[in-house]
């Protein structure tokens, strides 16, 4: 999954890159208002974790933004802004959730893995579909009764597949799943980390759509 971090604060941005991409996420993050807006602009994301007092251009105004864009990305406002009216007020902006400045972190990954099952269409905690688990909170996968152990790279394909049997993902779709602004890309990269999980999951699980992509097939 690919979020984008907006946060000014060096010490905390750092502190959440570092938590995040220990998750098996991939990362961007940027430190105002007008870089948060251009990268909304630019690239999908999963999921957005915004800081609110920003330099340059006010979190509000990039949450006005990108709603009125029609983008639908969970937002997760993270801030030291603790007045109530403002905490209605982001959520009114079309914030899917507040949480305030100091946060303990494993409450804040808890709630990003809550917008996220729920931007799938998912209330239940564990993913299971043809024989495999799946459980975000813990990054066990199991596979007809038996554990397997998975790379943080395969994790970050296989979650967005089987969070949503049948959907079509394109080769770019998955690559921007798995890398951040900063990392360099391999060509084959997607292709190599689906053979691995067919190895370990079963040839069946994830189907190649010719010319369009990777699926898991809905039944």
């Amino acid at each position: 999954m690919r979020l984008l971090l907006v946060e000014d604060d060096p010490m905390i941005g750092e502190q959440l890159l570092e938590l995040l991409r220990a998750e098996s996420y991939a990362v961007d993050w940027v430190r105002d208002g007008e870089l948060a807006d251009a990268a909304l602009q630019a690239q999908n994301y999963d999921l957005v974790l915004l800081d609110l007092g920003l330099p340059k251009r006010d979190g509000m105004s990039v949450l006005r933004a990108l709603r009125a864009r029609k983008q639908v990305m969970p937002v997760l406002i993270a801030t030291a802004r603790d007045a109530l009216e403002q905490r209605i007020a982001g959520l009114d902006a079309g914030a899917d959730d507040y949480v305030l400045k100091p946060f303990e972190l494993h409450e804040l990954l808890a709630r990003i893995r809550a917008l996220l099952r729920r931007a799938s269409g998912r209330a239940e905690p564990v993913y299971e579909h043809r024989g495999v688990s799946i459980n975000p909170a813990t990054r066990e996968v199991v596979a007809e009764g038996r554990q397997v152990t998975l790379s943080a790279r395969e994790w970050a394909v296989l979650e967005p597949l089987l969070a949503r049997p049948g959907m079509v993902l394109s080769r770019q779709q998955l690559e921007e799943k798995l890398y951040s602004w900063k990392d360099e890309i391999s060509s084959n990269a997607v292709e190599v980390y689906i053979h691995g999980l067919r190895k370990k999951l079963g040839a069946a699980l994830i189907q190649n759509v010719r010319g369009v992509g990777y699926r898991v097939p809905k039944e």
